[in-house]
């Protein structure tokens, strides 16, 4: 499957997509369900509005991202990061 820029309302639903590339793509209001993405890849991706559920994140490794407005459990991952780089 290739998509190029945009997915809008992309809905994804039992697939494997396990070691995909995600790159330079709108996901904003994507919805994927029972999807394995291990081993995939996301860069220069907007996830704008994105919740995440029931998902099983071991070894998940984010970097240069803007986390503005993002929780965990309910917490400001801006905050956490404040507090671990005191």
């Amino acid at each position: 499957m290739e998509i190029k820029r945009t997915a809008e309302k992309l809905e994804v639903d039992d697939a494997n997509l396990a070691e995909s590339t995600f790159q330079n793509v709108n996901l904003s209001g994507a919805k994927f369900t029972d999807i394995n993405l291990s081993g995939a890849a996301f860069e220069d991706v907007n996830f704008t509005g994105t919740k995440i559920r029931n998902v099983n994140l071991t070894n998940v490794e984010i970097t240069d991202c803007d986390v503005t407005g993002m929780t965990i459990e309910g917490v400001p991952v801006a905050d956490l990061l404040a507090l671990y780089k005191k």
